[in-house]
């Protein structure tokens, strides 16, 4: 099992960055795929993107796409979500989680964080 810890949310205007990191703990994160999903108020756990181990390979909710990124850096056993033009919509506690499934349900990702709060003022 992997521990992940999420850091970077805060509260930002609409339009504006932040970037999300996750530290993972063990000497194996570079062997997984990683996912970022999100959660608002009264709403289920909806996926946000996924990385492939290598970091080659990238996938995003079509609500998402083209404005986040993720990336990882293995060497530091991170992964990083950076999102850009940011939305009310898109307020929300952010999780990162290790993916152990070929889909990008919540039952196909493990080891999940403590989640980040990211809250976007109109």
């Amino acid at each position: 099992q992997v521990q992940l810890v999420e850091s970077g949310g805060r509260l930002v205007q609409a339009g504006g960055s932040l970037r999300l990191s996750c530290a993972a703990s063990g000497r194996t994160f570079s062997s997984y795929a990683m996912g970022w999903f999100r959660q608002a108020p009264g709403k289920e756990r909806e996926f946000v993107a996924t990385i492939s181990s290598s970091g080659g390979s990238t996938y995003y909710a079509e609500s998402v796409k083209g404005r986040f990124t993720i990336s990882r850096a293995n060497a530091k056993n991170t992964v990083f979500l950076q999102m850009n033009s940011l939305k009310p919509e898109d307020t929300a506690v952010y999780y990162c989680a290790r993916r152990m499934g070929i889909y990008t349900r919540v039952v196909d990702f493990d080891s999940w964080g403590q989640g980040t709060q990211v809250t976007v003022s109109s």
